[in-house]
């Protein structure tokens, strides 16, 4: 120790909030351990795969048989959680019906789930039990779609920023709302919430946080309001569905009722919820602006410094640029157009096809596709060369690399919920909660306790075809109109995706906006909480008054 010098002189280490990585895994952990709690359990489902009230029932285990039995070479539980045939034969089995769902609660089992989680947050299959894992028979339910089509949006975009068509127009934007800042910001979050309201737009908004966070930060302002226009833009939205077929369509359908019914509450909540959302986002940016120490993020050095480069001396765009940024905004409106189902919206409300001819399939594979084919199209304008543009869109990928395993990651914790049956249980423990109540409070609780279910299910119509045939007949009990069950779920359901580190979206956003999630939950807390009192206002008072 250096003369004069006191034990209290050594720095003290300041906590540094994990990564988004550790986040996850450590939600992952905390599943996987509350598996061992919850009890395993299914309801029984009807012709369409809904389950049907009142029929919950706990699953039996189908461990392997004690150690002291004597038909030790019985084949054990097969990978889908199905009893083998054999398993009737087996001494002390609980399960001795071959073929009936079972859940294996072993030690051994479990810590595969666990093991097995990141891999089939990628490209796990889940078969008709609800069983995931890679090798079912069944529909995809890893995030493999949504990983490429992030890297195929890191190489896209990362192709056309070395056009410098990009950061020039950002500059251009930035000079000529340069001192009208809030009026891009309102701009920016009504799109994005009329994308949420009509087709429940989340996913999609992904491909847009490297883009408004150097328009932010020319804005004066800093990387939270980058991220906060899209997710709190899109989120109310979400919140606010209205025609949204993926979140109001799903639960309506299997609340057997239109989607019309109960528009009314839901435009208002909307606007509302909307109105709200931009007051939030535009006091938190003027105060930034005005006092940048006040940044939940801070403004960096280097921040600063880009900031200044795009404003200062932006040169005039080139006609090579003009065209690179046409063909740039016209791939991105071309897959929003190719997202939202035409189809079913018109036929809701004027009873016939989409006038415009429209995609017959087209989601994520189809947009990582057409981003990487405008990738290629875009290099050779700007004659960046074959190996130019191989190489720029391989370096775009990698760069798009860890949000794209954030969203795997949090993929991967479903997983281990599915395998484990605990969903199932959840909702079971929810319908004997909102059972027997008042009108009013039914409404609230409804809304309630779809948030522990929103958090294990993160995807909305997932969530709707779960809870719905369970909710609408506990809404006619309570002499409630069941199109304000559809509003109390899809409002909880779009409330928690804005904050669950399960989101595919709110994990790799902040990722790619290079934001920690601790930042972003100091930020967003207000938020919410104001979301959660006007959503048990608006609920609770429609169904009290119906």
């Amino acid at each position: 120790m250096a003369s004069g010098q006191t034990p209290t002189d050594a720095p003290s280490k300041k906590f540094t909030f994990p990564t988004a990585f550790t986040v996850l895994a450590a939600v992952l952990l905390l599943v996987w351990i509350a598996a061992f709690f919850v009890p395993p359990g299914v309801y029984k489902t009807d012709s369409a795969g809904s389950p049907t009230p009142g029929t919950y029932h706990r699953l039996p285990s189908c461990s392997a048989p004690a150690a002291t039995a004597p038909a030790l070479d019985v084949e054990s539980p097969t990978e889908s959680g199905q009893a083998p045939a054999d398993a009737a034969a087996a001494p002390g089995a609980t399960n001795a019906e071959a073929g009936i769902p079972c859940a294996d609660t072993s030690f051994t089992f479990r810590f595969k789930q666990l093991w097995d989680a990141p891999p089939n947050g990628l490209y796990g299959v889940e078969a008709d039990t609800g069983f995931v894992g890679p090798w079912e028979s069944g529909y995809l339910y890893g995030s493999a779609a949504i990983f490429l089509f992030v890297l195929a949006v890191g190489a896209f975009i990362t192709v056309t920023m070395k056009t410098q068509a990009i950061q020039t127009g950002i500059g251009r934007l930035a000079l000529r709302f340069r001192h009208s800042g809030s009026v891009l910001v309102a701009i920016l979050m009504t799109v994005f919430a009329l994308g949420g309201t009509s087709y429940g737009m989340w996913e999609e908004t992904l491909g847009f946080f490297v883009l408004l966070v150097p328009l932010a930060l020319a804005l004066k302002y800093d990387r939270m309001v980058a991220a906060a226009i899209i997710f709190l833009g899109a989120g109310s939205g979400v919140i606010g569905s209205t025609v949204n077929p993926f979140a109001t369509g799903v639960a309506s359908d299997a609340a057997g009722i239109s989607i019309g019914e109960g528009i009314g509450l839901r435009i208002a909540m909307w606007i509302v919820l909307v109105a709200l959302a931009i007051a939030y986002v535009l006091w938190y940016a003027r105060r930034v602006r005005q006092h940048p120490e006040k940044s939940v993020v801070g403004v960096s050095a280097s921040d600063a410094a880009d900031a200044e480069s795009l404003v200062t001396d932006v040169p005039e765009l080139t006609g090579r640029q003009k065209l690179v940024l046409t063909l740039f905004a016209g791939t991105f409106l071309l897959m929003i157009y190719g997202f939202i189902p035409w189809n079913d919206l018109w036929h809701e409300g004027f009873g016939r096809n989409f006038p415009l001819p429209t995609f017959a399939d087209f989601y994520f594979p189809e947009a990582a596709a057409l981003f990487i084919v405008m990738a290629v199209v875009i290099g050779l304008i700007a004659r960046l060369g074959e190996e130019g543009t191989v190489s720029t869109i391989i370096a775009g990928a990698s760069d798009f690399l860890g949000a794209g395993l954030i969203i795997v990651l949090a993929r991967g914790i479903t997983v281990v919920m599915k395998n484990a049956y605990m969903t199932d249980t959840i909702l079971h423990w929810m319908e004997n909660a909102v059972s027997g109540s008042s009108a009013g409070a039914f409404a609230i609780l409804a809304f309630i306790v779809n948030l522990p279910i929103a958090f294990l299910v993160p995807s909305s119509s997932g969530h709707a075809a779960l809870v719905m045939p369970i909710l609408a007949p506990l809404a006619d009990f309570a002499g409630v109109p069941r199109s304000i069950a559809v509003t109390a779920f899809q409002s909880a359901s779009g409330l928690v995706n804005l904050v669950t580190p399960t989101s595919a979206v709110i994990m790799g956003g902040l990722a790619l906006s290079k934001i920690g999630y601790d930042r972003y939950l100091k930020f967003v807390w207000p938020f919410l909480a104001a979301v959660f009192v006007i959503c048990c206002a608006f609920i609770g008072i429609a169904a009290a008054a119906g």
